[in-house]
C-alpha cells in the first residue's frame, strides 16, 4: 500500500532523461567524496567536538551557540560539515526519484536505494564517534564507511549509464576480472592501514586538555610502514592488470580509467612520502584523504568496465559478442 502511494507521488514527477540521470549520480559521488574530505578538514583543525553533542550541536540547540569552552572556528567547521550532510542526503534522494520515475530495472534500483540508506548509517557512526569523545578505532570506521560509499556510488553511475534492455557482456577474461577484485582487496587493506596511521598519528580530532582523545598505541612508523607496503602491493596488482589487459586487448574506455587510476596512486604515493618528511602537515592529511576518495573512485570504474550492459540485437545476440565472433572467424581465415 505505502509503495503504491510512493509511485503515485513519484509519478507526478516530470520524467527524467538519461543524461538527468547521470548528472544526479555524479552529483552523488561528488557529495560521498567530499563529505570524507571535510571530515578530515574537522580532524585536522581539532573541530572533531566543535558540537560536543549528537544529533543537537549543544545541549537544547541543533545550530552552535557561543560557549567559553569551544572556539567558534571549531564550532563553524563542525557544525558546516553536519550541514553537508544534507547535501548529501538530498542527492541520495534525488537519485532514488529520479530512477523510480524512470521505471529503472531492479538493479539500478537497489544501489539507488543504498545511497539514502549509507548516509543514515553514516549519520549513526557519526553520532557514536561523537558520543564517544573521537576514539580513533570510530573515526576510523567512518573514514571506511565513506569510502564504501564512494565505491557503490561509482557503481550507481555505471548502472545507471547502462541500458536496462540489454544483458551483461564481459570485456576482458575472467581471470583479468579476479586480478582487479583482488586490487580492490589491496586499497581496502591500504585504506584500513591508513586509518591506522590516523589513529597513532598527532590529528586526534581534539585537543581539550581536560579530555585527551584515546590514541592507538601502536608506534607511528611501524604503521606508516604498514601503510606503504600496502599501498606497494596495490600498485604492484594494478600494474599486473595493466600488462594482462594489453595482452589480451582493452578498449579505450579500460585503457582511459587504468591510466587515470596508476597516475592517481602514484600521486598519492608521493603525498604520502611529503608527509612523512614533514611531520604530517594538517593540509596534506586533507589532499590524501581526498586522494583515497578518487583512488576509490577510479578502482570502482575500472571494475564496472569490465562488463558491459549491451542492447540484444535482431539476432538476439548482444552486439559485442557478435563483433567478436566475426573477428574470430576472420582470425581463422
Amino acid at each position: 500500500m505505502l509503495s503504491r502511494a510512493f509511485l503515485r507521488v513519484v509519478d507526478l514527477l516530470p520524467l527524467p532523461s538519461l543524461r538527468v540521470q547521470r548528472l544526479i549520480a555524479v552529483a552523488v559521488v561528488l557529495s560521498q567524496a567530499g563529505i570524507s574530505v571535510t571530515g578530515a578538514i574537522v580532524r585536522v583543525t581539532s573541530s572533531g567536538l566543535g558540537c560536543p553533542t549528537w544529533p543537537q550541536c549543544f545541549p537544547g540547540s541543533f545550530t552552535p551557540v557561543p560557549h567559553a569552552e569551544v572556539p567558534v572556528l571549531h564550532q563553524a567547521v563542525e557544525f558546516s560539515n553536519r550541514m553537508l550532510t544534507f547535501v548529501v542526503t538530498l542527492c541520495a534522494a534525488l537519485v532514488v526519484l529520479a530512477v523510480v520515475r524512470a521505471r529503472r530495472r531492479r538493479e539500478v534500483l537497489v544501489y539507488a536505494w543504498l545511497m539514502p540508506g549509507g548516509t543514515v548509517l553514516q549519520a549513526v557512526i557519526g553520532g557514536i564517534t561523537v558520543r564517544t569523545g573521537l576514539l580513533w578505532w570510530t573515526v576510523s570506521v567512518h573514514l571506511l564507511a565513506s569510502m564504501l560509499m564512494v565505491w557503490l556510488a561509482v557503481l550507481l553511475f555505471a548502472k545507471i549509464s547502462s541500458p536496462d534492455d540489454g544483458v551483461e557482456v564481459a570485456q576482458v577474461p575472467a581471470p583479468l576480472r579476479w586480478l582487479t577484485a583482488l586490487s580492490a582487496v589491496a586499497l581496502c587493506a591500504t585504506l584500513i592501514a591508513g586509518t591506522l596511521v590516523t589513529g597513532a598519528g598527532p590529528h586526534a580530532g581534539d585537543k581539550s586538555a581536560d579530555k585527551p582523545v584515546a590514541r592507538l598505541q601502536i608506534e607511528i612508523v611501524t604503521l606508516v610502514h604498514l601503510h606503504a607496503e600496502m599501498l606497494v602491493a596495490y600498485l604492484a596488482l594494478l600494474v599486473g592488470l595493466g600488462f594482462g589487459l594489453a595482452a589480451v586487448g582493452m578498449n579505450r574506455a579500460i585503457r582511459t580509467r587504468l591510466i587515470v587510476l596508476l597516475a592517481l596512486v602514484c600521486g598519492q604515493g608521493l603525498v604520502g612520502i611529503v608527509q612523512y618528511f614533514t611531520h604530517v602537515p594538517a593540509a596534506l592529511v586533507a589532499v590524501h584523504v581526498g586522494g583515497a576518495a578518487a583512488c576509490t573512485a577510479a578502482t570502482a570504474a575500472l571494475w564496472a568496465a569490465l562488463r558491459s550492459r549491451e542492447k540484444v540485437g535482431a539476432a538476439g545476440t548482444p552486439a559485442a559478442a557478435r563483433r567478436d565472433v566475426s573477428l574470430a572467424a576472420d582470425d581463422r581465415r
